[in-house]
């Protein structure tokens, strides 16, 4: 009990002294995962107002498509990843595989489905009449989008938020495709399980309460959307 007290006033020693080296890895996951949900933003809103407004053969079917897209494992997304930007594989001129921008690639195809999902979810529920009084108000179609994204903005958010939790934590795709390189490739979760293989316990807690706290404010702010989502509906 002493030992485990110990390692806990050393993880929170190095949180709030600023510890370069564990402040760097925190830096690099927040970096890749801002860059992942940026890139994947535009084309999931653009997908899923297709599928909320555009009647189509098959619409269900990609639907049912994006849905099972949300429970591929990370393993799996990175060894796709691997056979593909590895030497010998078809894109390994590129030499992208252990770099964070091969690790952006793979937290883009992790978050796409979910912002789809709830993006589509949150565009269906606006009601029909809004787009088409916009176009009959002579608003383009870029102009249409834009105010149906300004009635869902709370969707928007929270789609955004839950994405964004999830690639954050996921350890399968960054360690198979980024390798865990110090200073370079080294996130939260993959640092977590290097320190914990080699029986440095501090800095792993560290890295853990920060996933902790991060966890604690998205749901506290997914909670305030949801809130906010559903006052604007009942008003």
């Amino acid at each position: 009990m002493n030992e485990l007290m110990a390692t806990m006033g050393k993880a929170l020693h190095l949180l709030v002294s600023f510890d370069p080296a564990l402040w760097e890895i925190i830096g690099v996951s927040f970096r890749v995962s801002l860059t992942a949900i940026l890139v994947a933003l535009p084309p999931a809103l653009l997908v899923a107002l297709v599928l909320a407004r555009v009647a189509f053969p098959g619409r269900w079917l990609a639907i049912s498509l994006v849905n099972t897209f949300m429970a591929v494992p990370t393993v799996v997304v990175g060894l796709v990843l691997f056979m593909l930007l590895s030497r010998s594989g078809p894109l390994g001129e590129w030499q992208l595989l252990f770099t964070q921008r091969a690790m952006v690639v793979g937290q883009i195809i992790l978050a796409t489905p979910i912002l789809i999902a709830m993006l589509h979810s949150s565009l269906q529920s606006i009601d029909q009449r809004a787009w088409e009084t916009a176009r009959q108000l002579g608003a383009g179609r870029l102009q249409a989008f834009a105010m149906l994204i300004r009635e869902a903005r709370f969707g928007v958010i929270a789609a955004v938020l839950a994405a964004f939790g999830r690639i954050i934590a996921e350890v399968g795709s960054a360690v198979m495709i980024g390798g865990n390189i110090e200073h370079f490739t080294r996130t939260i979760t993959t640092a977590i399980a290097l320190e914990t293989l080699k029986g440095e316990f501090a800095q792993g807690i560290a890295l853990g309460m920060v996933l902790l706290l991060l966890a604690l404010l998205l749901n506290v702010l997914l909670g305030v959307m949801r809130g906010r989502g559903q006052q604007m509906v009942s008003a």
